[in-house]
């Protein structure tokens, strides 16, 4: 159900008319704030080696930037603002900095040799939650970056996405007033982690044909080197 207000017209854009009169359209808070929460709880899990500061730091700092999104902009995402489109930007920032240290130092310590690294059931806890935080904090970063983030996207849909979905592609299969929701980013975040490669969701803009890019790279590093050494600890 969108709530579309009866009157409200169609999407420019579209076969279905011109654009429409948007908070109808915004999306629900819930799922952008339960992978937050996720990411912050693999924080929590990581060993002291892969995190950065202390345990308690970045889940803090996550949890308060998630409670001023959600204390200006409650619900559905559709408020736009400065400020509003500065915290965002900001925890995405934060997400991102945990995820690049946890990866650069899992690779350091299956490089070199750590304390995780020497069992093959704490090797692949900690690269998994490493992984998992790395799929999270991209499909975050896609959704925040991709049309000017979600409350941009709420209220006009740009002609030229950033990152064309399928239904971009083939307008035939779009539902009126279609927009990008969370799913759909977490959906990229995980396939481009799993192929290496973009797979439905072509990148179109020079900054996610970059981000995809290292992600792939990533990815590829992450998953090769953990087989690599569960395969050589458990032989």
């Amino acid at each position: 159900m969108t709530g579309r207000h009866p009157t409200d017209p169609g999407d420019p854009s579209s076969p279905h008319g011109p654009e429409p009169r948007q908070a109808a359209y915004a999306e629900a808070r819930w799922p952008m704030a339960g992978a937050v929460i996720a990411a912050a709880v693999l924080t929590l899990l990581l060993p002291d080696e892969l995190r950065l500061g202390p345990r308690w730091a970045l889940p803090l700092a996550e949890g308060l930037l998630l409670v001023a999104l959600i204390a200006g902009d409650p619900v559905r995402i559709s408020r736009r603002s400065a400020a509003m489109r500065g915290v965002s930007i900001a925890l995405v920032s934060v997400l991102a900095c945990g995820a690049i240290w946890s990866t650069a130092q899992l690779i350091d310590d299956l490089i070199h040799g750590g304390t995780e690294t020497n069992s093959a059931d704490a090797l692949l806890q900690a690269g998994g939650s490493v992984w998992i935080s790395s799929v999270l904090t991209f499909s975050l970063l896609y959704f925040e970056l991709d049309s000017g983030g979600a409350a941009a996207r709420a209220h006009h849909m740009p002609t030229t996405p950033d990152l064309a979905f399928p239904q971009h592609l083939s307008p035939e299969v779009r539902p009126a007033h279609w927009r990008p929701r969370y799913i759909d980013y977490l959906y990229l975040g995980l396939t481009n982690s799993t192929a290496f490669s973009p797979t439905d969701v072509m990148p179109l803009a020079p900054w996610a044909k970059i981000v995809m890019a290292i992600q792939s790279l990533v990815s590829l590093v992450i998953l090769g080197l953990i087989i690599a050494r569960a395969v050589n600890v458990l032989a």
